[in-house]
């Protein structure tokens, strides 16, 4: 088993998906979303992909009791759980870290209104550091854009606002473990922006919803409880990175494999390898029940593409 592994997940929403930042803020919307602090641009942090993961694996491993923060109620030798060894455990004095670390996930693909139909938004740079080959030299011009079909007319417009299409077409290809799923071949429409542009274009066309409250005696909208939120709307791509962390020395560490839940049922999916394995059965959990909040108003759920990209070590020590 690898000691050091890293893996890239693809994402792509299913319902709008709403990570907020827990409070009011003044703005557009009475609820906002978090963001990268440095562009403004929608994420999902990896504490929400963390904890979503962690309660799905251990309702399929039978075990609820190892979710949460404290796993006093966990039976038997909790190092022998492989949800708890994968993410961690506190049980009275007793601490462990986990072996896994899970990174926010970061907008790859986000559909906008134009013209021609949907479109999917994204940058050289990020299409780049995702796996992602075949992308077009830089260009300079930031009201320019880069197409993967062929526009005779030379603009186009992403919601609200119009640009230049440069003659240079793109031949973008995705990572071999993504490109032949069926939802990412559903996208036939890709869009080039400078990073300047991108992060305007995302936050123009979040989707913002209006909610109010109901007043139980009355079955009316309650008076003042008018409230909008924001979110990552439906059908945007992301990516996230986990990466294995697994510093103990020879298998008999570990408790793996894994074919049974804890109540000696067939474990659902296939059976647990290693804590990577966790952490994928975990994910895909999240198409059924979803992250972040509005759960129950509709919100939350994405499906993994694919399969997860491995990155190799080599890989990140040739680089320049």
């Amino acid at each position: 088993m690898a000691t050091y592994k890293r893996q890239r997940y693809l994402f792509m929403t299913l319902d709008p998906v709403h990570i907020g930042t827990g409070g009011y803020r003044l703005g557009r919307v009475d609820k906002s979303i978090v963001r990268e602090p440095g562009t403004k641009i929608p994420k999902i942090p990896g504490t929400s992909l963390h904890g979503a993961a962690r309660s799905y694996a251990a309702q399929l491993y039978e075990t609820p009791e190892a979710a949460g923060q404290s796993h006093d109620k966990v039976t038997g030798n909790i190092a022998e759980n492989p949800v708890c060894y994968t993410f961690g455990y506190i049980k009275n004095i007793n601490m462990y870290s986990g072996v896994v670390n899970i990174f926010d996930a970061h907008v790859l693909l986000f559909p906008v209104h134009s013209m021609v139909g949907p479109v999917w938004v994204s940058t050289r740079e990020r299409l780049d550091e995702a796996g992602f080959t075949n992308l077009p030299d830089d260009w300079n011009d930031v009201t320019t854009v880069v197409l993967n079909w062929d526009k005779p007319d030379k603009r186009l417009n992403l919601g609200w606002l119009m640009v230049n299409v440069a003659d240079q077409k793109a031949e973008i290809q995705a990572p071999f473990e993504w490109r032949d799923e069926p939802r990412y071949k559903a996208i036939s429409t890709i869009v080039l922006v400078k990073d300047a542009l991108f992060s305007q274009v995302v936050n123009s066309n979040l989707e913002v919803r209006t909610s109010v409250a109901i007043d139980p005696n009355t079955g009316a909208a309650d008076e003042g409880a008018l409230f909008t939120y924001e979110a990552i709307p439906r059908a945007t791509f992301l990516t996230a990175e986990v990466v294995l962390d697994d510093y103990r020395d020879g298998e008999e560490n570990r408790p793996f494999p894994k074919d049974k839940t804890a109540k000696n049922n067939p474990l659902p999916g296939d059976s647990w390898k290693g804590a990577l394995c966790v952490v994928k059965a975990g994910f895909r959990m999240i198409e059924w029940l979803g992250v972040g909040g509005m759960g129950t108003r509709g919100f939350g759920r994405m499906a993994t593409i694919g399969a997860p990209v491995n990155v190799e070590l080599e890989t990140i020590f040739s680089k320049k």
